[in-house]
């Protein structure tokens, strides 16, 4: 008996040493696990189920008319603010539904000939980017019109589900400021700004951060 006790008296003071220990291990600092970086979110832009509307007011009548959207996709990091990518419209689409109009504008407003796209390139974006359901926002970037590129801030609304998404945008465009053509005649005087409409949709992807470093373009599927 006298030999057990000698035997359990070492363990005995352990026990006792871990349990006048754990209060001062419990009043340290505890320190959170790491959390995973977030992640950038990119919005690939399908060209067969987006339109691209506008208007153009004039001392007779207003213009409607439309462009077909070529390419686009949008990286955006929400911690961050930071945005890139492109959206590209195919100029010499324009049409407004009369041809000897839109030949004047392809000749001598657009230059289409010449001038083959228009493209927006975001830079960055402010307001809160939902991952699952809406989202308004703006989207500040550089507007690329006739050769010439311009900033602009573009307000937009946007609908996450799942892994797509639909979003829509309406903005002014000044473009006689911009340095196009004044098509007015002394019979009809138009508006020097035209009124420009998006309706997008598409998939949605993230990519975690470490990912997202390596990418400076985004690639666009339909090439």
């Amino acid at each position: 008996m006298r030999v057990l006790q000698t035997r359990l008296k070492p363990l005995l003071y352990l026990c006792a040493a871990l349990l006048a220990a754990l209060p001062i291990l419990i009043a340290l600092p505890q320190h959170a696990a790491p959390r995973p970086a977030a992640s950038s979110i990119v919005f690939t832009i399908d060209p067969a189920q987006s339109t691209v509307q506008w208007t153009l007011g004039s001392s007779l009548h207003t213009v409607h008319g439309t462009f077909a959207l070529k390419s686009g996709s949008l990286k955006i990091d929400p911690a961050t603010g930071k945005a890139s990518g492109e959206i590209v419209v195919d100029a010499g689409s324009g049409e407004s539904g009369n041809d000897g109009r839109d030949k004047k504008m392809h000749k001598d407003v657009l230059e289409s000939g010449k001038f083959a796209e228009v493209i927006f390139r975001p830079d960055s974006i402010s307001g809160k980017i939902e991952t699952q359901g809406d989202s308004t926002v703006q989207i500040h970037g550089i507007f690329g019109l006739h050769g010439s590129e311009h900033e602009l801030t573009v307000p937009a609304q946007a609908n996450i589900a799942g892994d797509h998404w639909a979003g829509s945008a309406k903005f002014s465009v000044p473009f006689i400021q911009w340095g196009l053509k004044n098509p007015s005649t002394w019979l009809l005087k138009v508006d020097h700004s035209v009124n420009v409409e998006l309706e997008l949709k598409g998939s949605v992807q993230r990519q975690a951060a470490q990912q997202a470093e390596g990418i400076r373009e985004i690639p666009n599927p339909k090439g």
